[in-house]
C-alpha cells in the first residue's frame, strides 16, 4: 500500500482485539552491566516474517571504563540487523569490517554459509560515560540462500528512507513498505521500521505483507480500546487492515513483518538452519577451531579471543 496515515479501514475501534494472533512478554535476561529482553523465538512463535530473534538491549548506563564486550562468536544461516537508539557499538568480523554503528544507521551482516564477529563498546566512548539502548534481530535465509557467502552493509541513517507527517515519524530500516525501500539487500519479502508516534496519533501497519508485527518500545499504544505497554510484541492475523493509536505520551515502536519461510528453521545457540545437519557440522567447526581452515575465521583484528562453543 502506499502511505496515508489517515486510512479509514482498520481504525482503532472497527477491527477486534482478536486482529492480536499473539501477544508475548519478553524474557529478560540480566547480563550484569545491563539487561536484555528477548521477544523471539517465543513459546508460541517462533518467527515474524523471517525474523527469527528479537532483542531489546538496555537501556543502560555505564560508568567511565566500561562497556560492552561481546566476543568473536560464529553465525550461520541468518543475517543480523542491528539498530541503535542511544550509544555506539564497534562491529568486527571475519571478512576483515571494522564500523562503528551510531543511532538511526544499521548493520546488515549476512552470515550464510558462516561468518565471525565481535561487537565492543569503542575504545574513545569507554573514556567518560555513556548509555546504551537498542534492538537486534536476526533475520532466517531462505533455504537457497543458507550457503551465500557472507557479506556486511552499512547504511547511514540519512540513507534510509523517512515518512514524516503529522506527528508520526517513520524510518524504513529493511525491506519494503508503504511505497519506500530502505537499501539493504535482503533475500525475501521483509519490512522493517523504527516508528515514533505523538500523543493519540494513528499508525497503519502494511497490508500488503503476510506476517505483521509491532514491538512497543516505549509509551503505549491502543488497538479496539485495549491499551498496551512499552516491552511487549503483537503479531497480527495476515489480511487485517490494521492502525494503532499512540497513548497520551506517545510511543515508540518497530514494526517488523515480510514473507514466511518455506518451512521451520532450527536454531541452536547463534546458529539457524532448515536442518539440524548445517547445525551440526557448525558445531563441529566452531569447536575444532582451525581458523581460516573451514567455515569460520576470527575477526582480523580481534583475534585474541572468543566465546568457547556451549557443552
Amino acid at each position: 500500500m502506499s502511505w496515508n496515515p489517515s486510512l479509514e479501514p482498520g481504525c482503532p475501534d472497527a477491527i477486534g482485539v482478536d486482529a492480536i494472533e499473539t501477544l508475548i512478554v519478553p524474557r529478560a535476561r540480566d547480563l550484569g552491566d545491563f539487561e536484555v529482553r528477548r521477544a523471539l523465538p517465543a513459546p508460541k512463535r517462533q518467527m515474524v516474517g523471517p525474523f527469527i530473534f528479537f532483542d531489546q538491549a538496555g537501556p543502560a548506563e555505564f560508568v567511565t571504563g566500561k562497556g560492552v564486550d561481546v566476543r568473536p562468536h560464529p553465525h550461520i544461516g541468518l543475517a543480523t540487523v542491528t539498530y541503535l537508539y542511544r550509544g555506539e557499538f564497534q562491529h568486527r568480523d571475519s571478512l576483515g569490517t571494522n564500523q562503528i554503528i551510531l543511532p538511526g544507521a544499521v548493520n546488515w551482516m549476512v552470515a550464510g554459509r558462516g561468518v565471525t564477529h565481535s561487537e565492543r563498546t569503542s575504545a574513545a566512548t569507554r573514556k567518560g560515560p555513556h548509555s546504551l539502548f537498542g534492538i537486534q534481530t536476526w533475520v532466517a535465509l531462505p533455504e537457497d540462500k543458507e550457503d551465500v557467502a557472507a557479506s556486511f552493509e552499512h547504511h547511514g541513517k540519512d540513507t534510509l528512507p523517512l515518512i514524516e507527517d503529522n506527528g508520526l515519524s517513520v524510518r524504513l530500516v529493511l525491506g519494503r513498505a508503504w511505497g519506500r525501500t530502505a537499501p539493504a539487500s535482503v533475500f525475501s519479502d521483509t519490512f522493517y521500521a523504527d516508528v515514533t508516534l505523538q500523543p493519540n496519533v494513528r499508525f497503519p501497519l502494511p497490508d500488503d505483507h503476510e506476517d505483521r508485527g509491532l514491538y512497543i518500545v516505549e509509551g503505549s499504544v491502543s488497538i479496539a480500546g485495549q491499551d498496551f505497554k512499552a516491552g511487549q510484541m503483537m503479531v497480527f492475523r495476515p489480511k487485517d487492515r490494521i492502525t494503532v493509536a499512540a497513548g497520551p505520551q506517545g510511543a515508540r515502536l518497530m514494526a517488523l513483518g515480510g514473507a514466511t519461510l518455506g518451512g521451520p528453521r532450527h536454531i541452536w545457540w547463534n546458529f539457524v538452519a532448515s536442518s539440524r545437519d548445517k547445525i551440526e557440522a557448525a558445531k563441529e567447526e566452531w569447536r575444532r577451531g582451525a581458523w581460516g581452515q573451514g567455515l569460520f575465521d576470527l575477526p582480523p583484528d580481534d583475534r585474541a579471543e572468543f566465546i568457547p562453543l556451549p557443552s
